[in-house]
């Protein structure tokens, strides 16, 4: 049994009578011990859906429809108490930017005693010890100095590894990573990742990565979803997209990949013209239209959903102009997992 599924998600914004559609239709499912990747560019919808299994969609959003079941309980249906165990303990989750999500005002290390105290009940002594024992763990230096560190006082890179602390203080079997590795160089990317990959190893944990970069989808995921437009336009096993992608928006994402080994003109990346669209009103037409190379009239008759077009892979797009079996992605294929 899948320890998350989601079926036909809906964010919306604005009155009820006319409401703005953010996410629309979203269905997914995460295994134990899976990592499932949510790839898209900004504004297509990933951190509303990561929220919305959270039922921490930001005021005046909404969840407008489809169910959310964890380990076969109704998360929709949860009282304010189940939900506050829900996410103290079931589930983790590793916000966006690490320097809003710490309070600055607190000391690191009494941010993680008090969600130690609150998640687990602890001592103030216990709490103390396990949580430089976890700054430990998540590869903080000097971890009993750091302890009494203000969140300004610490790099980019540190402070996302206390978030790593505070998300797996309870030791979850969810982890909702939202853009983990975003502002940071490239080495320590690098390194938060490998943690990330190792906390999945030791706690046996399931995750879902948020992430705009298909780099860091390779790196991490057993499937992936790519979003577009508030929709799952095309999701599968990580090899599947990257070998053989079937929606013209996931070819134009991987299209604008750089090669490290790009030689020539025709091993550029290409850019993908046109800006994703805006939240508004659910229209009956293919969400990518506007920006689809191949577009045809057949595009703009209704809404297309997802369909089987391999093992375990399912794209949005019923039309042709798919790659031939065998084409190569431009993505590096070195995994962390």
């Amino acid at each position: 049994m899948s320890l998350l599924t989601i079926s036909g998600l809906g964010v919306e914004f604005g009155p009820r009578a006319a409401p703005l559609s953010a996410v629309r239709d979203v269905s997914l499912t995460v295994d134990p011990g899976e990592v499932i990747g949510l790839v898209g560019e900004s504004g297509s919808g990933k951190s509303l859906t990561s929220r919305a299994i959270m039922r921490m969609v930001p005021s005046p959003g909404r969840i407008s429809a489809g169910e959310i079941y964890f380990d076969g309980r109704d998360v929709m249906a949860m009282s304010s108490k189940e939900l506050r165990s829900f996410r103290a303990h079931d589930v983790g989750m590793i916000f966006q930017d690490p320097f809003s999500s710490l309070n600055p005002v607190f000391k690191v290390g009494a941010q993680i005693t008090e969600t130690l105290r609150a998640n687990l009940g602890l001592g103030r002594a216990e709490a103390r010890s396990t949580a430089i024992d976890m700054l430990e763990r998540v590869g903080i230096p000097r971890p009993e100095q750091h302890f009494s560190s203000y969140p300004h006082e610490l790099s980019g890179g540190m402070r996302q590894r206390v978030m790593i602390a505070l998300a797996t203080a309870s030791r979850p079997r969810f982890l909702l990573a939202d853009e983990p590795t975003t502002a940071l160089d490239v080495t320590t990317q690098k390194q938060i990742l490998t943690l990330l990959a190792t906390m999945r190893r030791d706690f046996d944990m399931a995750m879902l990565l948020v992430s705009h970069d298909f780099g860091v989808i390779a790196q991490m995921c057993d499937r992936v979803a790519v979003m577009y437009g508030g929709q799952i336009v095309e999701s599968g096993p990580v090899e599947a997209i990257y070998r053989t992608p079937q929606h013209p928006y996931t070819r134009a994402l991987l299209a604008s990949v750089p090669e490290l080994d790009a030689v020539d003109q025709r091993s550029r990346p290409t850019p993908l013209e046109g800006y994703p669209p805006e939240i508004g009103p659910v229209r009956d037409e293919c969400v990518f239209v506007e920006r689809c190379p191949s577009a045809r009239p057949d595009c703009r008759s209704g809404r297309m959903s997802l369909e089987q077009v391999g093992t375990r892979h399912h794209s949005a797009c019923p039309f042709e102009g798919r790659p031939a079996e065998g084409a190569q992605s431009p993505v590096a294929k070195e995994r962390v997992v």
